[in-house]
């Protein structure tokens, strides 16, 4: 996004009464999730920024920085030691399961290089949950909840966003993915899901002229482009969507689904057709998560020319972990859609860091 730079700057008293309703809500929610969390017993915590990777997801980029020792060294070959501005609390947060916090939640501000727009931010508060010892239908309820919490805290009897509306108090709707493609693509994604990186060839015959293929494009890119064009457009109409069971090649952080072994317990909220929230039942198997990571940095790699170092603590933590469940919910989206606002920039008390 470009700054107008005809425009009176983010700090002028005008521009500042203009969205200080916004801010007000954004405040009124904070408070309705933080009061709701403690109610459920929950333990805020707040986690580190900076940290050795930043996540190992292929298109997630993140800012990097040198940490400089007193001595004026970093790792001892006379360099800075390389650090990231986190994805995601994800991480650490699971270290702390794995040290023996069963719920925990973070307002956490995390960081996407390459990512700025009307939804988006480089730099942006996130709200992550965790339960352990719970199926992650328990999480999905949570979310549920916590988005008519913040419905609540400001008010608003029905979320509205280009044009779209949808109830945030209404029973929500249930839908997998693979019938979400059904519905909306006329596609059987679970007949190319072979393995966990999918049949890219059936894929690509099943989207052939729905959406532009390249060569280059993966059974992923694919999957993503269907997504994006055909199904996220219908999805939270009227009231949210649950859209639950990604394939396995979407699996991420998640475990196998243990009802069918081509989907995970992976899954995302929509109102509007805006994803608020995305949520897992956790992989607690290090060896099967080093695998993903490692396909995933290779292919980040293959296409950016970079990779990101793997955690092995969190690898470690991974295997000692409890079974858990958790969601990632964008704070300033949720508050966004709360509030009325028509974009995130209208929800955050400064912009990004160089914009006006």
């Amino acid at each position: 996004m470009v700054a107008d730079k005809n425009r009176s700057p983010w700090w002028s008293a005008a521009r500042h009464t203009d969205i200080k309703p916004f801010l007000a809500a954004r405040n009124a929610v904070a408070r309705a999730i933080r009061a709701w969390f403690d109610e459920q017993g929950f333990t805020e915590v707040e986690t580190a920024v900076l940290q050795v990777s930043p996540g190992n997801e292929t298109h997630l980029h993140a800012p990097r920085t040198e940490i400089i020792a007193p001595d004026g060294d970093g790792d001892g070959d006379g360099d800075g030691a390389t650090r990231y501005l986190r994805t995601s609390p994800e991480f650490a947060c699971k270290k702390l399961l794995a040290a023996g916090e069963s719920r925990i939640f973070e307002f956490a501000r995390v960081f996407r290089d390459r990512e700025r727009g009307r939804l988006h931010l480089p730099e942006f508060t996130m709200l992550e949950w965790y339960r352990a010892n719970a199926a992650y239908d328990a999480v999905m309820a949570d979310t549920v909840v916590l988005i008519a919490q913040a419905a609540q805290a400001t008010g608003i009897g029905t979320f509205s966003f280009r044009g779209r509306t949808a109830d945030p108090f209404a029973e929500p709707e249930l839908l997998t993915v693979a019938r979400a493609f059904e519905r909306f693509a006329g596609i059987d994604l679970l007949a190319t899901v072979e393995g966990a990186e999918g049949d890219r060839s059936k894929l690509a015959s099943a989207a052939d002229a729905k959406v532009r293929i390249t060569t280059d494009d993966t059974w992923s890119d694919i999957f993503s482009k269907i997504l994006v064009e055909y199904v996220e457009p219908n999805l939270g109409q009227g009231r949210l969507t649950l859209l639950y069971e990604y394939p396995l090649p979407e699996a991420a952080l998640a475990r196998v689904a243990s009802s069918d072994p081509r989907v995970a317990e992976r899954f995302e909220v929509y109102a509007c057709g805006v994803e608020l929230a995305n949520g897992f039942g956790e992989l607690t198997d290090a060896a099967e998560q080093r695998r993903r990571f490692m396909l995933a940095m290779d292919e980040k790699q293959r296409r950016y020319g970079e990779r990101y170092p793997l955690d092995e603590d969190f690898l470690a933590a991974v295997a000692s972990m409890p079974e858990a469940s958790g969601v990632a919910l964008g704070f300033d989206r949720l508050v966004m859609l709360a509030s009325g606002a028509a974009s995130v920039d209208q929800v955050v008390w400064t912009p990004p860091t160089g914009e006006i």
